[in-house]
């Protein structure tokens, strides 16, 4: 079990390696507003074409290729059909489909003053050929100028024909569906008839116009052959009367004496092996004194069989009385030589035999001889007439040859004059076309399907698109993924009308720079907090730790997470200190007090003691040095890193646990660069869902004090209804935002 749950595991693993579904699904999440925005505008476009297109009705003629009826003519008919292969019945799909079968079809309904068929095939080009046409016969009125127009308006017409006519193969049967469409019913049901009836017109043409071809051909050439025939059979008889090879059928005399005299000869031979088999079998017999030996002809012989009966029963006899009276008794005795004087006869009858055995081995062998003398001397006469045979033999195949293919082209003929008339082909039409009633173009449910899902499809790609397309940090992984840095947190979108306003009288806040403490349990104060863990894991044992906030480009709420940090830090009870050094744009100070009567300038360069023109919150206990910026400051750069500067922030961390300093941008200004070596470490603020990621990735990497101060990334002004949408199932937003609504409740109640 353990071992399937490990193979199951590795397979899912790989197919997340390969697919992230948790990914698409959230991108789906993300993106179903355009899929159903470009599918409602796909519907509604079905809707307009499939009311506003005219309807099509389309009639169908179906035609089988019967092989019966082919069988019948290729009995009849002299050149023979080609075979219902796969490839001759596209072939005949082709053939519909030809210009031949359109302007017969043209011709046989006049399809060229048919109204309703000029009706249908209306279009632009073909109304501008027409004025042309019409104003070409104003100048022109002869009689080849009209056979001309005639000829372009049949062309036309079946052209426009053959664009409505689909011709297909119904499975793998010899069956042809033929359709024609037409915004009328009638003439779509009249056309496809005329197609099917003009398809048999022309097949029983061409097997006419084949079959007179062929008949004209072979009448000539039977003349042709009918001729060399005669020339060829004279020449044979004429060779044998000069060369006087007489021959019985198609055999000359020699050849057939050879024949006979060789095949006598084998028998001859045959019976001469027979006879001496026979004597040497009874010479070894009678070599031998076997009595019981049998040979075929002792066997016939009524004198061997009548002696051989008395010689077994003597010698019963003997064995009898031998046996009983004893070997020497006188009937015993003479039994054996009685059967002595039989055995005795039985040998010369054996002799007998022998003779005429020999008799009959020297008739064969005579014989054979006058045989083999008579078969020389016939041979010898045979071969020297062997070159005269070569070439009778030539030239009898010659004339044969004449003399078959003028028999087999004459046959031919004969058959070729009875198929010109003969009127079957291997076509013929199984389905007659009728009027249809409902129109097969537009399908509206189809069209409208269609419709949709092309929409959608539409909507997908637009949808992928623009996920491809977002250029903005949504994540934290994103933040880890591309800069390489910690992800603090994210600050929502504050609204002010629901923040819970603790201490409304402060003289120094409102509902957005005291967010962080009218809601302290919000992921806006959470991100805070895990700001502030960040920077005392950084400088563990410092006693006052100088933190910088900035941010790639203006305006991504750099001052109000400034603000948030250090009341958070000063609400915890740490002597903190936010410093607005944004000299350009002192955000910070037009949200916490901008009618202070100094700050910062005035420390810097008029040598004021920072304490006098401090601020102070009573609810938190922040001290908070301001920007006044009665003019234009042309050198804000020079001036955070000038020894005035340094010398503040020396007095400052000798009474101070954290100082804050929000400072101008990275991007557009070198301000937070000259002042880094000061700063122990930043805190960078990115606009969520604003901020390009190469633009952040840009400024980070070029300022290379600043990213190896950098603590993290704040994702500031958070959507908090769209961020649900990048919250994928298993990623840390998701638990973040689950735990984050768990203590949430939890505290509620």
């Amino acid at each position: 079990m353990s071992n399937d749950f490990r193979e199951e595991s590795g397979e899912k693993s790989a197919l997340s390696d390969v697919l992230d579904i948790d990914a698409l699904i959230s991108a789906a999440r993300r993106q179903w507003h355009v899929v159903v925005l470009c599918g409602a505008i796909a519907s509604v476009l079905g809707l307009i074409f499939v009311f506003t297109a005219t309807p099509y009705y389309t009639s169908t003629v179906n035609v089988l290729i019967d092989r019966n009826n082919s069988q019948v003519v290729e009995q009849m008919s002299t050149i023979g059909t080609v075979p219902d292969d796969e490839t001759s019945i596209l072939s005949q799909v082709e053939l519909l489909q030809s210009d031949t079968i359109a302007l017969a079809v043209v011709d046989k309904l006049n399809l060229t003053n048919d109204p309703d068929f000029n009706r249908s095939s209306f279009s632009l080009v073909s109304s501008v050929r027409k004025t042309l046409r019409a104003i070409g016969s104003l100048f022109s009125n002869d009689a080849a100028s009209d056979a001309q127009n005639a000829d372009d308006a049949r062309l036309a017409a079946a052209t426009q024909l053959k664009a409505n006519l689909n011709v297909s193969r119904v499975g793998k049967t010899y069956v042809l569906e033929i359709d024609y469409q037409s915004p009328s019913a009638a003439l779509a049901a009249k056309i496809a008839n005329a197609i099917g009836d003009a398809y048999l017109v022309d097949k029983l043409s061409s097997k006419y116009e084949a079959t007179r071809l062929a008949s004209d051909w072979l009448q000539d050439r039977i003349a042709e052959l009918r001729q060399n025939s005669l020339q060829a059979d004279l020449a044979v008889q004429k060779f044998r009367a000069a060369h006087g090879l007489v021959a019985v059928g198609d055999q000359l005399v020699t050849d057939q004496q050879l024949g006979e005299l060789n095949t006598a000869l084998l028998t001859a031979v045959s019976d001469t092996a027979k006879a001496r088999a026979r004597l040497d079998r009874i010479q070894e017999i009678i070599a031998s004194g076997q009595t019981d030996a049998i040979v075929t002809d002792v066997l016939g012989s009524s004198i061997s069989t009548d002696l051989r009966k008395k010689y077994l029963d003597a010698s019963k006899t003997e064995a009898d009385i031998s046996s009983r009276l004893g070997p020497d008794h006188v009937q015993a005795v003479r039994l054996r030589r009685e059967m002595g004087e039989y055995k005795r006869l039985m040998f010369d009858e054996l002799n007998r035999l022998a003779q005429s055995y020999r008799s009959d081995l020297d008739v064969s062998q005579a014989r054979e001889k006058s045989l083999r003398d008579s078969l020389t001397q016939a041979t010898a006469v045979s071969a020297s007439a062997g070159e005269n045979q070569v070439q009778l033999r030539e030239l009898q195949r010659t004339s044969e040859s004449y003399k078959n293919q003028y028999q087999l082209l004459l046959q031919r003929y004969q058959e070729a004059i009875q198929q010109q008339t003969f009127p079957v082909t291997e076509a013929r039409v199984i389905t007659r076309a009728t009027v249809s009633i409902a129109p097969s173009y537009p399908r509206k449910p189809l069209f409208l399907a269609l419709f949709g899902v092309a929409g959608v499809m539409v909507g997908c790609g637009l949808g992928a698109f623009r996920e491809f397309r977002d250029r903005f940090f949504r994540t934290g992984d994103q933040v880890r993924d591309v800069l390489g840095v910690e992800f603090i947190g994210i600050a929502p979108i504050v609204d002010a009308s629901k923040s819970t306003m603790r201490n409304s009288t402060n003289a120094l806040g409102n509902a957005v720079v005291n967010y962080v403490i009218n809601n302290p349990l919000s992921a806006f104060a959470e991100t805070m907090r895990s700001g502030k863990i960040a920077a005392d894991m950084a400088f563990v044992g410092k006693q006052c730790k100088i933190i910088g906030v900035t941010s790639a480009i203006p305006g991504e709420g750099k001052s109000t997470i400034s603000i948030n940090f250090a009341k958070l830090l000063a609400s915890q009870g740490a002597r903190t200190i936010l410093i607005d050094a944004d000299l350009r744009n002192p955000g910070a100070t037009r949200a916490m007090n901008v009618n202070a009567p100094g700050g910062l300038l005035e420390v810097l360069l008029g040598g004021e003691d920072p304490r006098s023109v401090m601020q102070h919150d009573p609810a938190t206990h922040l001290s908070f040095l301001p920007a006044i910026i009665r003019h234009r400051v042309p050198h804000s750069s020079e001036l955070l890193s000038s020894n005035a500067m340094a010398n503040l922030l020396n007095t400052l961390s000798a009474e101070a646990d954290y100082i804050v300093i929000d400072l101008p941008p990275v991007g557009p200004v070198v301000d937070a660069r000259a002042i880094a070596n000061r700063i122990d470490g930043f805190l960078f603020v990115v606009e969520w869902g604003k901020t390009a990621r190469q633009v952040v990735r840009q400024v980070m990497t070029k300022e290379v004090h600043l990213y190896d101060k950098c603590l993290g990334v704040v994702l500031n002004k958070v959507d908090q209804e769209k961020m649900k949408l990048y919250r994928m199932y298993g990623s840390s937003e998701y638990y973040s935002a689950t735990y984050a609504r768990y203590y949430k409740e939890g505290n509620e109640a």
